[in-house]
């Protein structure tokens, strides 16, 4: 049964993400399939990513759906500022419906959403204990993409993506959380290069390398890195020419 007022693709997504067990995989895989669900379920978004601070206190996009989520997060953390960082610095959601609009305050974002083809963006605080601790952030291609109804269904994701930490913290402890998160970048590390190694073999985009492995991923039932790690040794069949 859905709950009132929720789509029934929403709610089943929702219930799935509510299901995941911290133990049952990797933190980074289960934030993966977060991001991944909520893209699905919000129709405007063309790509999900989740900011946190690393070690040394610095925002970083620690997963994402599709390669130009890193790159629009990186000039936010560029400039040091941006409907991101905003987001979770203020602890509100941000909704930009026209990214060029914003170019004065926020100059080095607007120019690389421009460049990605993305005109508007949702970002939303992740919130535990009270206290906001990252993003999640939504992308779209076209302006004034994002209704109320996207704000409140994406909340619903931040908030399963908070869970999900906060759950995360309390199983492994403070320590092995944040192994999880470093082990998460060295993940997108791998997989990075493995896109590197797609894209010169088939002679394409970085995002059509990036759902290249994803797809693969996905009809295979091989984890993402994985599958990255075997293209980087030259164990896979999907970098064959």
């Amino acid at each position: 049964m859905t709950r009132a007022g929720v789509a029934p693709a929403l709610d089943e997504a929702v219930q799935t993400v509510a299901g995941f067990l911290v133990a049952d995989a990797p933190l980074g895989t289960t934030l993966e399939r977060v991001a991944f669900l909520a893209e699905g379920a919000i129709a405007p978004a063309v790509a999900v990513g989740l900011t946190l601070l690393d070690e040394r206190g610095r925002p970083r996009t620690f997963v994402s759906t599709a390669d130009l989520a890193p790159r629009i997060d990186q000039a936010q953390y560029d400039q040091d500022d941006g409907p991101c960082l905003a987001a979770y610095r203020l602890n509100q959601t941000l909704r930009v419906d026209d990214c060029s609009a914003v170019a004065d305050s926020w100059p080095l974002y607007s120019r690389m959403a421009a460049e990605e083809g993305v005109n508007s963006t949702l970002s939303l605080p992740l919130v535990a204990a009270g206290k906001p601790f990252g993003a999640f952030n939504l992308y779209a291609r076209d302006a004034y993409a994002f209704s109320s109804q996207d704000e409140s269904d994406a909340e619903l994701f931040a908030i399963q993506a908070a869970v999900v930490l906060a759950n995360a913290g309390a199983y492994w402890g403070a320590f092995d959380l944040a192994e999880g998160l470093h082990k998460a970048m060295e993940s997108r590390a791998t997989i990075e290069q493995a896109k590197g190694m797609l894209m010169a073999s088939r002679r394409c985009s970085a995002d059509a390398a990036f759902q290249m492995l994803v797809g693969a991923s996905q009809r295979s039932n091989v984890k993402l890195r994985d599958l990255a790690s075997r293209i980087v040794a030259g164990s896979d069949p999907a970098n064959q020419s």
